[in-house]
């Protein structure tokens, strides 16, 4: 275990550097207007950082001890093919939630 000491430092540089990433956009470049490349490249952000975050969940989730599991590989299938078909996010999400809740009872 970490003690409070070290604990305490790492909570403050973290933040500080969290502060530090958010000033540079928000309070430096303020009301100025940003390149054209810079504006089509944060456009991808949210598209880049959500399968980041959704992918280890999917192939190596905690619940299974890190193994695959045909329930999650079938429910992120089902909400990639609902989601380019409708282009509607809660269409997908849902679609993913009723086939990874679906799929236990199938099997």
């Amino acid at each position: 275990m970490i003690d409070r000491t070290q604990f305490w430092i790492v909570v403050v540089v973290l933040g500080l550097a969290t502060y530090a990433i958010r000033f540079s956009f928000l309070g430096l470049l303020g009301n100025r207007p940003l390149p054209g490349w810079l504006q089509r490249s944060l456009r991808y952000t949210a598209v880049a950082v959500l399968p980041a975050l959704v992918a280890p969940a999917v192939l190596w989730p905690p619940a299974t001890g890190g193994t695959p599991d045909l329930a999650r590989l079938l429910a992120a299938g089902v909400t990639v093919v609902v989601g380019l078909a409708t282009r509607q996010m809660i269409f997908a999400a849902l679609a993913g939630v009723a086939t990874l809740l679906g799929v236990p009872f199938l099997l």
